[in-house]
């Protein structure tokens, strides 16, 4: 039996992935997961750090990556910190590649709120509706 994945879209998916199970040989693994962020969530969030990042709210002049670092340590995901090169420690993780669906919506909400309550003119159509 080759390895199997499906997307429980519907209750024929789900039919199908119990008969997986009841197939499956003693000793196979099961790993049940959300899905992760989609390619249109990472686009429009990417846009909307770069009109964050142009308007520079408070004075706030931070590259796209930064900007989402602080988003996401907003929301409590979890950082690592490094030695870098220098022996100065350097933060790392905040990997979005790493959200699932919902995540990633909480973190665009928030983007969205925190440009809306600073007047971020956006250029993506949803985010300015």
């Amino acid at each position: 039996m080759a390895g199997q994945t499906v997307i429980l879209t519907g209750s024929s998916q789900r039919r199908f992935a119990h008969s997986l199970i009841e197939q499956a040989p003693v000793g196979a693994v099961l790993n049940v997961k959300k899905a992760k962020r989609t390619v249109d969530q990472n686009a429009k969030m990417w846009a909307m750090l770069s009109d964050i990042s142009r308007a520079a709210p408070e004075g706030r002049r931070w590259t796209t990556d930064v900007w989402k670092s602080a988003f996401m340590h907003a929301l409590g995901h979890e950082i690592m910190w490094q030695q870098g090169l220098n022996g100065e420690p350097f933060p790392t993780g905040f990997r979005t590649s790493k959200l699932d669906k919902d995540q990633m919506a909480d973190l665009i909400t928030m983007i969205q709120e925190y440009g809306d309550r600073h007047d971020v003119r956006w250029t993506t159509p949803e985010a300015s509706a």
